[in-house]
């Protein structure tokens, strides 16, 4: 046997918790590649389209309500909520001035939209970082085991070197494999995230002046 089959074969308990572990992290991570194109797609197209059909409606009612139906992610209904509540009376957040409440409202609820943009950033860094890491610890005990084994046989041959050792440095191989795709993967969402965080900065901006031009002509 060859390749990562004669690699299994020939590998004892630690050879093949290392290969399990490139595996997991190579699931993992194109788990979440799939799953946050998805999200950070929809988030983008909503972002586009609704923050200016919010903006054309012709009442803060139906501005909410072309916004209920078209933020699927759930990232600007919150700030408008945000912007339009009001802090109950007699509690700490009604001593103070309607623009600190407002900044601090619209904060948290920023806060909470770009966490749920920025879920599994932390793991494709990771396993970016650490992958080749791992492929190489495996590569380093293929080697160990297959020196060993020649050693116990007492013959020195290509042929016994080179099968054994090759099929151990599919372990890197396999580590930068898992790797690139997460540390791709990290790189574009964080560019996505950022665009999506400069939208949702500038809207809840936007719902900040409006609130406060609204207290002013009340």
């Amino acid at each position: 046997m060859t390749g990562l089959a004669g690699f299994w074969a020939a590998s004892d308990t630690t050879g093949r918790a290392v290969a399990v572990v490139l595996l997991a992290m190579s699931v993992a991570a194109w788990v979440l590649i799939v799953w946050k194109t998805w999200v950070l797609r929809r988030a983008q197209a909503d972002i586009a389209r609704a923050v200016p059909a919010f903006w054309d409606a012709p009442s803060l009612a139906d501005g909410r309500a072309r916004l209920a139906g078209m933020d699927r992610e759930q990232l600007l209904l919150p700030l408008l909520d945000a912007a339009t509540a009001r802090a109950p009376a007699g509690s700490l957040d009604s001593s103070v001035r309607l623009e600190a409440q407002l900044t601090r409202r619209l904060r948290d609820a920023l806060h909470r939209g770009l966490a749920h943009l920025q879920f599994g950033q932390v793991v494709l860094a990771s396993v970016g970082s650490t992958a080749p890491f791992v492929g190489l610890l495996g590569t380093v005990w293929g080697v160990y085991q297959a020196l060993a084994g020649i050693g116990d046989n007492g013959s020195l041959s290509i042929d016994r070197v080179s099968g054994p050792i090759g099929e151990a440095l599919i372990m890197t191989a396999a580590g930068i494999a898992v790797a690139v795709p997460a540390v791709l993967g990290y790189n574009i969402f964080g560019q996505r995230v950022a665009a999506c965080e400069a939208e949702l900065e500038g809207f809840a901006h936007d719902l900040l002046q409006a609130g406060l031009d609204r207290a002013g002509a009340a």
